[in-house]
């Protein structure tokens, strides 16, 4: 038998020891599943998560991230699914926990991310690469070298039509304080801005992200007009957002935006 607790103080147990059947209803934890080594033990995933993109292709769909059909993951009997506060809808994961042993993280900080890796290792029999895996993401993350000048206000956005950007309490958050940038948005969750808004917050450098909004470089040159001394950059949102085990290259691309161009 395994027993342990997700994040969210739940206890989980599988009586039959390690998971056979996983299904996972979060992008960021679905790559992490592949690249511990586990293949034929995940047998469905979300129609969002796109890494690796084989499993997109051959693997059962169950849905989306907030409206997976429940119907489906019945019929493929999972004896563990993997879910996340921010990403699934409560009601809809407390359903589940009816039915199935469901593990849900709740990531805020680079230091939640690795537990919940050191957690789904134990419930799929990967300890050793999921330890490996940390290992490797804290050395990345250690040899960061921030920048020695004054930290720059930072403003990331993640949609447009209502502009909204990454407030205090998030994962993105850390992320950026990990960079040594300083996020201008001292507001909680996700808050919708203003253009007037967002010319007071003054950001040094607005980062426009890939996801969930797909900005472009026409959206660079709108926000451009009213900042025109802000640094304007689109960056890949899944180094900034995906908590799994994408964690270990995003300091390699976070150096990228700090010494880069």
């Amino acid at each position: 038998m395994i027993r342990v607790t997700d994040q969210l103080g739940h206890e989980v147990f599988l009586a039959a020891g390690k998971a056979q059947r996983i299904i996972s209803l979060v992008p960021s934890q679905t790559e992490l599943l592949h690249a511990l080594g586990l293949d034929n033990e995940v047998v469905g995933i979300t129609k969002f998560c796109v890494h690796p993109q084989e499993w997109l292709r051959s693997k059962n769909r169950v849905g989306g991230t907030k409206d997976f059909k429940t119907e489906v993951i019945r019929t493929l009997k999972p004896d563990l699914i993997l879910a996340n506060k921010e990403e699934n809808t409560k009601e809809l994961i407390l359903s589940l926990q009816n039915e199935h042993p469901v593990w849900t993280s709740d990531i805020q900080q680079l230091e939640d991310a690795l537990q919940m890796i050191e957690s789904v290792g134990i419930l799929t029999g990967k300890e050793l690469p999921a330890t490996q895996l940390i290992s490797e993401c804290r050395k990345n993350f250690n040899d960061l070298r921030r920048p020695l000048y004054p930290k720059q206000r930072v403003l990331y956005l993640i949609w447009r039509k209502p502009w909204m950007c990454v407030g205090n309490d998030t994962f993105i958050h850390d992320m950026l304080q990990h960079c040594g940038f300083t996020n201008a948005c001292q507001l909680n969750r996700y808050p919708e801005l203003s253009l007037k808004q967002i010319v007071e917050l003054a950001p040094e450098q607005l980062l426009l992200s890939s996801e969930p909004y797909p900005f472009k470089e026409e959206h660079m040159r709108e926000l451009a007009s009213i900042l025109p001394d802000c640094r304007i950059r689109l960056v890949d949102g899944e180094y900034f957002s995906w908590y799994g085990s994408r964690l270990k290259d995003a300091p390699a691309y976070f150096a990228s935006l700090i010494y880069g161009n």
